[in-house]
């Protein structure tokens, strides 16, 4: 019976009557139960409604985690029964509380600060429903995903930065903090769960948690933040009671397996469409809402005011504050942005910036842990995305510092009285490395602004205090020219990337390689490994399975019509250099009809050398400009990347050849005029459309000897050593060795 029911406090009432019932109760529950589940509420509900009322929430029993992996699996009479079961429960306890207005008026008394994050899976709806719930704080929401307000997020249609908003609601002010989605923007998430006290899971009603949920709800859980699961998504029609009580069960089975803790087990389910801005702890109500129109989101925001406690500091105490975010106004200079932890401050005030110390400090310094004292000049807070002046800040507050010119993420801003900086949330190291270089080909300078390693060293600098998962190290014997950029991966890396093009910069990109570790008591190589989850058709799964199985994957879980739309859902474990460029050969091995998520999941033993993924290059041995005439006898030879009247100059990748060997041609070949007569017209040359190479498909694309050139306005292919005699004799030297 527990294991049948997917509904929490079910589980938690049927384990308090389990514990304190004789064995011929038992046996006359697992008889009623064995002929049916609604016979088994009739039999049972009486003791367990007696009891559910003596039973606080956080007394969750640990035997649930064992109870808890095979909810879900009833007709459509236990979905009944479990419905009429739940409200007699849920009417017992608000008698208890007193005349079931409990709820309604603790979020009415509530006051003060409630400060929370929202964190979901990518395209699940988090900034849409942050839109909404500004809009039911009186903001203005100017444009649609406000909070996206970066041109790349809105190219993407996804998270990349970590933002705050204030807006009010009742007598207390929210702060919500929206988080990137994506695991290779996992920094974002850790340095911001230090602002925050609780939490929004948001998942899909129809898909349930996926990969990246997983990696977010995991930091938030170390944290100790109570979640609470919003089911989004409820308007579609294929959104059901049973599919939402499978879904509240894989979450809760996730939770378990995650080690969450009895209180966070006990999280609340509220069912909303963003979309619509309805909410309603009822999913029956909440889909009527839906479709006649009317309700708003108060409900959960009411939740929210009763979950989320409030901001353990004092404003009795010293002011001290630890910064999160740095931002960079050209009015007001450098912004640093965190929560007050304690005390009090008010423009003009004195205070100082302390980092942690790491033990390699200077002998003799005064203090060491002192990075430098300024004087507050501006405060600010954010309302709809735009940001307000406040005069001061209290304990709690969310709010945005000017007039210090050094504080960086993690370092303590406080009064001059504080003598310890507070304690910051480690953040998980890199996976992924590449090698920032001065573009040195034959078209070099020729559409950049940026070009010198000094700057492109200043940029990467810059990125790194505001960016906490990258680190940027200079190349030994790379003249200054060379920098090794690490990044938590491809997306990382790649968004960095794009905007420095943007800036125009031009750059040369070595290709990704992983780092890797040493298991400390073995001796062992071991590499970072990724959680891959992939929803196809059914006539795509042997092929993806190869595809995978060629890079190291292993296969964990197959769920047939698991995924949206009756797909099958795969699970794989793969090592994340197998999945440098696998996105593409993904979507052309299910004709664009798959989805796939990735994330990181830990470091485990190397699983050896991989065959090569890739065919032979076609690259140019010349300098000049394409002509239809060469290009129109390579086109039978592979697929080519350039169309005619394009610049080319000699080891540029010009194509892919057909088979696996490098092939060197002449691009530019022009066709000789005689002044002999032909004895037929010339036949008129009909190119295929180059191969546009995208920056995400060229990450994947280069080899070891190999270099992405980004430029403003091109991405091209080279090799590292452009000379094609000084390539063969490199590689007969290594043929040698």
């Amino acid at each position: 019976y527990i294991r049948a029911s997917p509904l929490r406090r079910t589980r938690m009432a049927a384990m308090t009557w389990v514990r304190g019932a004789s064995l011929g109760a038992l046996r006359q529950a697992a008889g009623a139960y064995a002929t049916g589940v609604p016979r088994a509420f009739t039999a049972i509900a009486p003791a367990i409604t007696a009891s559910a009322s003596a039973t606080p929430a956080s007394a969750v029993p640990s035997l649930l985690r064992h109870c808890s992996g095979g909810g879900g699996g009833t007709g459509g009479g236990g979905f009944a029964a479990r419905r009429w079961f739940h409200a007699s429960v849920a009417g017992s306890n608000s008698a208890s509380d007193g005349d079931g207005a409990g709820d309604d008026s603790a979020a009415a008394k509530a006051t003060g600060v409630r400060n929370f994050a929202i964190i979901a899976h990518v395209d699940h709806g988090k900034t849409t429903l942050l839109d909404t719930l500004m809009t039911m704080g009186s903001q203005t929401v100017a444009t649609e995903r406000l909070m996206d307000n970066n041109a790349l997020e809105k190219e993407r249609g996804i998270t990349i930065s970590s933002k705050y908003t204030s807006f009010p609601w009742r007598a207390c002010v929210l702060n919500a903090v929206d988080t990137p989605g994506h695991a290779d923007f996992g920094g974002e998430v850790e340095r911001v769960l230090d602002m925050v006290d609780g939490c929004l899971l948001l998942v899909d009603a129809t898909e349930g948690p996926m990969a990246q949920t997983k990696f977010v709800l995991g930091k938030a859980l170390q944290k100790g933040l109570m979640p609470i699961v919003v089911m989004n998504k409820v308007d579609r029609e294929n959104v059901t009671e049973a599919g939402c009580a499978e879904v509240e069960s894989r979450l809760f089975d996730l939770f378990a397996a995650m080690g969450a803790s009895d209180e966070q087990l006990d999280f609340a389910t509220v069912y909303a469409s963003a979309r619509e801005g309805v909410a309603s702890l009822d999913l029956d109500e909440a889909q009527r809402m839906c479709r006649e129109g009317g309700g708003d989101m108060q409900p959960l925001l009411d939740v929210l005011l009763e979950r989320v406690p409030p901001p353990p500091g004092s404003p009795d105490d010293e002011f001290s504050m630890l910064v999160s975010m740095i931002e960079h106004d050209s009015f007001v200079g450098r912004l640093v942005t965190g929560r007050v932890a304690t005390g009090r401050m008010k423009v003009g005030d004195r205070v100082k910036a302390m980092r942690r110390a790491t033990g390699e400090e200077v002998p003799g310094a005064d203090p060491p842990k002192e990075r430098e004292i300024g004087r507050v000049t501006k405060l600010f807070t954010s309302h709809g995305g735009v940001r307000v002046p406040l005069e001061s800040a209290a304990a709690g507050d969310i709010v945005s510092v000017a007039g210090l010119n050094l504080a960086t993420v993690t370092d303590t801003v406080a009064s001059l009285a504080v003598l310890e900086p507070l304690a910051a949330s480690p953040i998980d190291p890199p996976t992924l490395k590449m090698t920032f270089g001065v573009n040195d080909s034959r078209l070099g300078g020729r559409e950049g602004k940026n070009l010198t390693g000094r700057t492109i060293w200043d940029r990467l600098i810059a990125e790194a205090e505001t960016n906490v998962a990258l680190r940027v190290l200079q190349v030994e014997g790379g003249s200054g020219d060379k920098f090794e950029v690490q990044g938590r991966g491809e997306l990382h890396l790649g968004v960095l990337i794009e905007n420095m093009r943007r800036e125009k910069f031009e750059l040369s990109i070595s290709p990704p390689v992983v780092l890797y570790k040493t298991d400390p008591e073995t001796g062992k190589k071991l590499e970072p490994l990724e959680e891959v989850v992939a929803e196809v058709d059914e006539e795509h799964v042997g092929g993806v399975i190869e595809a995978l199985s060629l890079r190291k994957g292993e296969l964990t879980d197959m769920v047939m019509g698991g995924g949206e739309g009756g797909k099958t859902r795969l699970c794989f474990l793969c090592p994340s250099r197998g999945l440098i460029g696998f996105r593409a050969i993904f979507i052309n091995e299910t004709r664009g009809t798959g989805v796939m998520h990735r994330s990181f999941h830990s470091y485990g033993d190397y699983r050896g050398s991989m065959d090569r993924m890739r065919k032979g290059a076609i690259i140019s041995t010349a300098t000049g400009v394409t002509t239809l005439y060469a290009l129109g006898m390579l086109e039978s030879r592979g697929t080519l990347f350039v169309g005619p009247k394009v610049d080319v100059y000699e080891g540029m990748i010009i194509g892919e050849n057909s088979r696996e060997e490098t092939m060197e041609v002449n691009p530019t070949k022009e066709k000789k005029l005689t002044n002999m007569r032909a004895s037929g017209n010339d036949e008129t040359v009909r190119l295929t459309p180059p191969r546009a190479i995208s920056l995400e498909e060229a990450i994947g694309y280069v080899q070891a000897d190999e270099l992405i050139e980004v430029t403003p306005t091109a991405i091209r292919l080279r090799k590292a050593e452009l000379d094609s005699n000084k390539r063969k004799s490199t590689a007969r030297k290594g043929g040698q060795e």
